[in-house]
Order: C-alpha cells, then structure tokens, then sequence
C-alpha cells in the first residue's frame, strides 16, 4: 500500500500509524492546573498502592521524587518512614494521608505531591506486557485545594521493564504540571 504512495504521502501515512500504534499503548488526562513555584518548598508525601502488588506506591514515589528534582524542584522533602500506608493488614489510608497532609503543612512546604498506583504488573499471557495505571495530585497545602490533578495509563512491549513503563508515564504526567 505504501509503495503506490508519493513519497510525501507514503511519509505522512506511515507517521499517522505510527502515532495511532503508540496512542493505543496509553490514556492520559489532567486539569490545566495553577502555576507553581519550583522554588518553593514541596513535600513528596505517600502515593497510595490499591494494587495486590507490594511496594508498588513506593517504586512510584521513588520515581516522581527524581522526576521532580529533574524539572528544578531542589526543596523537595520526603515524608518520615512512619507516615508510609504500605501494609498490608491495615489499610488505614485515609488517616496517613491526613497525618502526612499535617506534617507537610508544619514543616512549611507550600505543595504537596501524592496520589495512588492503580496498576502496576506484567499482563499474564505470552508477551507478559508490562502495565501501570496511576493518578497524582499536588496540593497546594496554603489553600488545601489541589493545584493540579492527571490520572494515566500506560502498557509496553513484552521486552520492556515495569519500571521504564512507570517512568514514562510519570514524565508525561508531571510534563502537563505548571511547574515554574
């Protein structure tokens, strides 16, 4: 089909495949958000695991920690080991969240990352494609209102990591954040 194409046209059909091929590999949407400083205080607080697999909102903080340091947050602070919900017999969620929420707020940062893992695993079947679905908020912790919200998901090849697929989608999450 493509050789009876124009160069031109043979070019410009084969980049609208490909960009209808990777599009159907993810789904992302996010609020406009507000501007915020990136000098200013942050707080990187508990990203939330309703997945069966342990650790999963803990690889994610690990990720978004270094994303946001390489968008120019410098005054990022990580919430204290006692305020991580991992467990797995209590899933008192709610109340850590209010408790990292308050000592974000006492130690003087102006937002705060959070959010939940949705999906995080390898698809069962012969590809084992790997998959992550995952929703982040930055509050603005003067206000209490959420300064900027986007929720996505995103699969990849069978040869690719879990973790690069994660990366991925948090680069291009936190890419449609005002952070400036």
């Amino acid at each position: 089909m493509l050789s009876r194409l124009k160069p031109a046209a043979a070019v410009l059909t084969a980049t609208v495949l490909a960009a209808a091929l990777l599009a159907a590999c993810s789904v992302m949407d996010h609020s406009p958000g507000a501007s915020m400083a990136r000098d200013a205080k942050w707080a990187l607080l508990p990203i939330a695991n309703h997945t069966d697999v342990p650790q999963a909102g803990l690889r994610a903080e690990a990720i978004a920690e270094t994303l946001l340091r390489a968008r120019g947050v410098a005054g990022l602070m990580r919430y204290p080991p006692a305020l991580n919900p991992e467990t797995l017999f209590d899933p008192a969620e709610r109340k850590v969240q209010a408790d990292a929420h308050k000592w974000a707020r006492d130690a003087g940062a102006r937002y705060a990352l959070t959010g939940s893992v949705d999906e995080w695993r390898y698809k069962v079947g012969i590809d084992g494609e790997p998959a992550v679905g995952l929703a982040l908020q930055v509050i603005d912790l003067q206000t209490g209102s959420v300064a900027w919200s986007a929720v996505g998901a995103r699969s990849g090849w069978s040869r690719e990591a879990l973790s690069a697929v994660a990366q991925k989608l948090i680069r291009e999450l936190l890419a449609s954040a005002r952070i400036e």
